[in-house]
């Protein structure tokens, strides 16, 4: 018993938009807040991101489906769309990454200077909050709390360093630890010479994203010219790519998108800025 190719399409595009629908649904009904307070999974940001573009996915895959006929690159396409971010994303996250590093040097300059005026870090740190830079205010701002309500200077800064979490910033609050558990002198000197290192740091992260940059464009260009060519084909001149519409076509029509994937994973890898791994993670977070 045949089935027919057009049927076997409707079929599988009712499916998709089926599903699309009810994920959508999914992500736009209201939820109770959960009563536990736990740290947010990378993993789960992701998918929530993810998540977010089924709907766009969906559509694109189902216009790619009408357009070529070609199961595969219907499914390709929607993955595309899905994995954007995954795969030619970043910018905003480095930018983000640039952004902590340049407040928690100005932080730290903050800081000395108001220690310099012979102030104890329980008085120096909330008065250093409003000065902040809005990327770290929140964090500081809850540190300050938790001074106001006694809780030990070193727990505070250990939570601190939890809630930035940040290799950067570990090493700044590890001396802070330190000079609340000895209160030894030269705590200035310190925050100086970790305020160039932050500076230093901002500096090499800054000239590396900005060579990345072209790169990432650069791939970026390559798979919209590579999916508008495969398109154009399809539909301009279909004979010259007839053999992809049979079974054994579609079997290496996945094989050849299954070597780009991996050359834009391969450069994607290339792209990414590597950071230290925290050394100053506390056991309840490490335990999560």
């Amino acid at each position: 018993m045949s089935i027919d190719p057009t049927t076997l399409l409707v079929v599988l595009a009712a499916a998709l938009a089926a599903g699309g629908l009810v994920l959508l649904v999914v992500a736009l009904t209201p939820r109770e807040p959960s009563p536990v307070q736990a740290a947010p999974s990378r993993l789960l940001e992701q998918a929530k991101g993810a998540g977010k573009r089924v709907p766009l996915a969906v559509g694109a895959a189902l216009l790619t489906l009408l357009l070529t006929r070609w199961v595969v690159a219907a499914a390709a396409v929607g993955a595309l769309v899905v994995l954007w971010d995954a795969l030619f994303g970043g910018a905003k996250e480095a930018k983000r990454s640039v952004a902590r590093v340049e407040a928690l040097a100005a932080w730290t300059e903050s800081l000395r200077d108001t220690v310099a005026g012979a102030v104890g870090l329980e008085q120096a740190i909330p008065s250093t909050v409003q000065a902040a830079a809005p990327v770290i205010q929140g964090e500081l701002q809850t540190l300050a709390d938790r001074l106001r309500v006694r809780v030990p200077l070193p727990e505070a800064l250990q939570r601190f360093a939890d809630d930035l979490d940040d290799s950067g910033a570990d090493l700044i609050v590890a001396a802070l630890i330190l000079n609340s558990r000895l209160r030894g002198p030269g705590l200035r000197q310190v925050l100086g010479s970790l305020a160039e290192s932050a500076r230093a740091e901002l500096d090499m992260r800054q000239r590396v994203n900005a060579g990345r940059r072209s790169t990432q464009r650069s791939v970026q260009i390559v798979v919209g010219v590579t999916v508008l060519f495969v398109v154009g084909l399809r539909l301009f001149n279909p004979a010259y790519v007839e053999p992809y519409g049979s079974p054994v076509g579609q079997v290496v029509l996945a094989f050849v998108l299954g070597f780009f994937v991996a050359g834009i994973l391969w450069l994607r890898r290339l792209s990414r800025f590597e950071t230290p791994e925290r050394f100053l993670r506390s056991r309840t977070v490490g335990a999560r």
